[in-house]
């Protein structure tokens, strides 16, 4: 049976979730819409719990576990970064233990980060080894593993965001979201058809990781065959899942972003916003501009900044060229 998320399921997500984690605030910067000649709006999940939006998915999952008597004594999860903080979190709110594998490329930041929620780490080779222990460890007694995006209840968590966003602005005329396995960008767009019907969802992703726009463009699901280069690490992802694939094949448009662009854009909103923004939902803005470039009249869009977790190793990989000469224009 095809699996199906309605805007009911990210309203209870939302009451569930309530209290745990943070409304978040919305951006704008009158400098780039004056540049731009639109109005574009930032929703800043780089300010939730543990800095990213995936503390909305994990939250809700264990909190719908709960409700449904299906308390697990054990949570497991597969990540490089956000989500695995994101479950390492969510568990310690209720006082569960959680084991979090993770690629031994992963920021340092997020490893970290997810040993201090609580968290044992698990590091691994590559992603390819994270999912097969994490598959494993899974059939074991009394574990639940919370997936970083396929799964119904992950999806409804992360809805919360544009269920949030519309209510704090309206009559938007697009929303633009980063896919790593389209967790975040499935909920989005749930959310919008439900209650901003004309409102156009994009997703944008690295050139070098675009599994999602190949599967897209063969209408089936594309498997990347190695672990892809790119300073988006949130977009690492090798696919996208069943669930997500469904949601993500009623986007308006996918675009694919090469690194300089993600470099160039990371700079200039962490200098226009004054925020700590993390390259994968930077990259975000090259897909705006490419879409407003078509657009005849001014324009409305909604971006989410999905996380701000980023490391040295990161930050001196942005920095390497000095991009705040080049003023953004259409």
């Amino acid at each position: 049976m095809p699996v199906t998320i309605t805007i009911a399921d990210i309203e209870r997500a939302q009451q569930r979730i309530d209290g745990l984690v943070h409304e978040t605030p919305v951006f704008s910067s009158t400098v780039l819409n004056d540049w731009l000649g639109h109005e574009i709006f930032f929703k800043a999940e780089c300010l939730q719990k543990i800095g990213a939006f995936k503390a909305r998915g994990a939250c809700n999952t264990l909190a719908w576990l709960i409700e449904n008597n299906a308390q697990p004594e054990r949570i497991i999860a597969n990540s490089s970064g956000n989500h695995a903080q994101a479950v390492a979190w969510a568990a310690q709110q209720f006082n569960l233990p959680a084991t979090i594998y993770m690629p031994g490329y992963s920021s340092k930041v997020k490893i970290q980060a997810t040993r201090a929620y609580g968290a044992t780490v698990e590091l691994c080779e590559d992603r390819f080894i994270v999912d097969e222990k994490v598959k494993i460890a899974a059939t074991e007694k009394g574990v639940y593993w919370i997936p970083p995006y396929n799964h119904p209840q992950v999806i409804a968590g992360q809805g919360t965001i544009m269920l949030e966003a519309l209510q704090q602005v309206d009559n938007i005329d697009a929303v633009f979201a980063a896919c790593g396995g389209g967790g975040m960008l499935s909920g989005s767009i749930i959310s919008t058809h439900a209650l901003s019907p004309k409102t156009k969802v994009m997703g944008v992703e690295p050139l070098n990781a675009n599994d999602a726009a190949q599967s897209l463009r063969m209408n089936a699901i594309q498997k990347l065959t190695a672990v892809p280069d790119t300073i988006a690490d949130g977009a690492m992802t090798l696919s996208v899942g069943d669930i997500t694939f469904k949601y993500l094949q009623m986007l308006e448009e996918m675009y694919e972003v090469e690194e300089e662009k993600i470099c160039y854009w990371t700079q200039w909103l962490t200098h226009l916003l004054k925020l700590r923004i993390e390259p994968t939902c930077a990259m975000t803005m090259e897909g705006v501009v490419r879409w407003l470039r078509t657009q005849k009249s001014k324009q409305r869009v909604m971006v989410i900044l999905s996380g701000g977790n980023i490391d040295q190793r990161t930050q001196m990989s942005l920095w390497e060229q000095d991009y705040l000469d080049l003023q953004p224009q259409l």
